[in-house]
């Protein structure tokens, strides 16, 4: 049975969905099957970030409401042919998902694939809750600074009483990737260091991906960054998809910016 890991945040523009993205790609090319589906009704993005929005005919909706049958939903990747994409519907409310319907389709997802990674929208409405229910384990992104760190928090809180393992009294296992750092201006003060973001919403971290320039380009393009041999970020969201298969893997040094590969081995 696969394993679900719901990719989440306490508000819009964070980078949750390039995070879905890169991590789905990054696990399908660590051999393992991956599904990412993309629960964010009515303003969906993650197809485009992957380069597939010409390919969509049906989405989770159509699947839910029966107008499809799962196969006829799921877009195989382009590049990473271990990787499946199911579109969220720009059409519909985001009330429409419904709790059973959700369940259902988890579960048949969860007998083919290895990974089920989860977009969620940002916020803390119905289309976040349906996203967290059934999760193994949820990633929780963070920039530095104070109003997403606080966000972030409340999402946290949420996760630990909504949460079908929470009913059942168990917890899903919770882990932190902080977004965007800028080591200058952390040094300057004017953004939270990762210890600082660490200290507030004690989770364990997961991965640090450094502000990169070139993931507007990358989304522009339809190319996940995680193809940029030459990105820093490419590197962080490759290194956090082995820590989440068990991998002991150190973070990318970003201390001393004087090139690639100093920074990027220490």
């Amino acid at each position: 049975m696969g394993e679900v890991i719901t990719i989440t945040s306490g508000k819009g523009g964070v980078g949750k969905s390039t995070l879905s993205a890169n991590l789905s790609v990054a696990l399908a090319h660590l051999d393992k099957k991956v599904v990412a589906v993309d629960f964010d009704i009515g303003l969906r993005n993650l197809d485009m970030i992957l380069g597939l929005e010409n390919r969509i005919v049906y989405d989770v909706v159509d699947v839910m409401e029966g107008r499809c049958n799962l196969s006829q939903a799921l877009i195989n990747d382009k590049k990473a042919r271990n990787l499946y994409f199911i579109p969220a519907s720009q059409t519909s409310d985001k009330n429409i998902l419904d709790t059973d319907k959700v369940a259902k389709l988890i579960e048949d997802l969860k007998k083919d694939f290895d990974f089920i990674i989860l977009d969620s929208p940002a916020g803390i409405e119905g289309g976040f809750e349906h996203s967290i229910f059934l999760a193994d384990r949820a990633v929780v992104v963070s920039t530095p600074d104070v109003s997403a760190v606080r966000d972030a928090d409340r999402v946290i809180g949420i996760i630990d009483a909504k949460s079908q393992k929470a009913k059942d009294g168990d917890e899903v296992i919770k882990y932190v990737v902080v977004n965007r750092l800028n080591q200058e201006m952390v040094k300057r003060g004017e953004m939270l260091s990762v210890e600082d973001v660490l200290s507030i919403l004690a989770l364990p971290l997961v991965g640090v991906v450094p502000d990169d320039r070139q993931i507007i380009t990358s989304t522009n393009e339809g190319e996940p960054i995680f193809y940029n041999d030459k990105s820093l970020a490419s590197e962080a969201y490759k290194r956090i998809a082995r820590r989440i298969l068990g991998e002991k893997v150190p973070m990318l040094n970003l201390e001393e910016p004087k090139g690639f590969f100093k920074r990027l081995f220490g």
